[in-house]
């Protein structure tokens, strides 16, 4: 214990005498948590429209004010001809168009049904879906306003109505923020982790200092302990800020007991530590630990279910996902923080992650060469 102690000693004036290093742990995941959710917005707006009204009738206009009402859309052209319009999609002005046909207005009253014509530019998938879903919707909701109009109904009616009435657990108010917040998070914290853990050995090798502790009767264990908990205590303080931000910027506060959120980061911290020190054990320069370690964060990132959900992924990235550790930190993260899920709920991803832990720090101490 008094080796690990004057360890841990070198290794926390050898952090906090970088002033880069300090200013990346605790201000950028500040500024980053700060800044991504505002612009990581799940919400799709200010979809562009370009308008051929053709009939020009008070129904058409009615029409068109009513989608450029519902906020989702904003009116890039009012052309004359389709080919007009067109040009826009072209040159990348406008996400969808909406024709309207002569006379809309006459037979929609006289024959009680008129075609409308829309061409959605599906260049951005998501974007055409949620877009033309949108209008889809608002044509709709229109033509009953104008069947409720035209037609009488009676006094009684004749038709069982079912009424449905939603109700929205754990997120009320559909706020994007208190979903994509935690999960945000969860990368922050793994970033500054696994980038660390990383970065540490391999500079003590490109220093020469490696060699001076190599010589030394240190044990293997003992020097990757010591490696290994200061990022861990780091770590922690990172994701502490986290939750403080989260709560006074968004107004998240965490539904589920705080002992088992820190219960499972502990251990989510040990596997992601020790995969940075195995990365560190294989590499012989920053530079590369650097590129692999981007390489596996990227991965990590893309199949933790943070942009994706998990469950619409193919079956063999679903299988990928089994052993990645982001994924079950997102999912705990959203299952504590927003859902209040106790221990017996996340048992399954304390097992998993435990068992990463094992075998990453393992590998790391038996991976580590020490030379005498």
């Amino acid at each position: 214990m008094r080796t690990l102690r004057f360890l841990l000693r070198k290794e926390f004036r050898q952090i906090f005498r970088d002033k880069a290093i300090v200013a990346m742990i605790f201000l950028m995941p500040v500024i980053q948590l700060v800044i991504m959710p505002m612009a990581a917005d799940y919400e799709v707006r200010n979809v562009n429209l370009s308008v051929v009204d053709n009939d020009k009738s008070t129904y058409s206009q009615k029409l068109i004010s009513k989608v450029i009402a519902s906020g989702y859309f904003k009116l890039q052209g009012y052309n004359s001809s389709f080919k007009e319009a067109f040009r826009l999609i072209e040159s990348d002005k406008a996400d969808l168009i909406l024709e309207i046909p002569h006379g809309f207005e006459r037979n929609l009253i006289r024959e009680d049904k008129q075609k409308l014509f829309v061409a959605v530019n599906a260049i951005n998938g998501t974007k055409a879906n949620l877009g033309g879903a949108y209008l889809s919707s608002i044509i709709g909701n229109f033509n009953a306003d104008i069947r409720m109009q035209l037609v009488q109904q009676p006094r009684f009616s004749s038709f069982p109505v079912i009424n449905v009435v939603a109700s929205n657990w754990f997120n009320p108010v559909l706020n994007y923020k208190v979903f994509i917040v935690p999960g945000i998070l969860a990368i922050l914290v793994t970033m500054i982790g696994g980038f660390l853990a990383a970065l540490n050995i391999v500079k003590e090798k490109e220093v020469g200092t490696i060699e001076q502790i190599n010589v030394t009767p240190i044990k293997k264990h003992i020097f990757i302990l010591g490696k290994l908990i200061p990022f861990w205590i780091l770590a922690m303080i990172v994701f502490t800020i986290g939750l403080i931000l989260a709560r006074l910027v968004y107004g998240i506060i965490p539904v589920g007991s705080l002992m088992v959120l820190y219960a499972f980061i502990a251990i989510y911290l040990l596997s992601v530590l020790g995969f940075g020190l195995l990365v560190s054990t294989f590499c012989d320069t920053q530079q590369q630990a650097m590129f692999i370690m981007f390489f596996f964060m990227m991965l990590f990132i893309l199949l933790g279910g943070l942009f994706t959900s998990i469950d619409s992924m193919p079956d063999w990235a679903k299988l990928i996902t089994r052993i990645n550790p982001v994924r079950y930190m997102i999912e705990v993260m959203r299952m504590v923080i927003l859902k209040g899920s106790g221990f017996q709920d996340v048992m399954q991803q304390f097992g998993a992650v435990s068992l990463m832990a094992v075998i990453l720090n393992g590998w790391a101490i038996l991976n580590y060469k020490k030379t005498n």
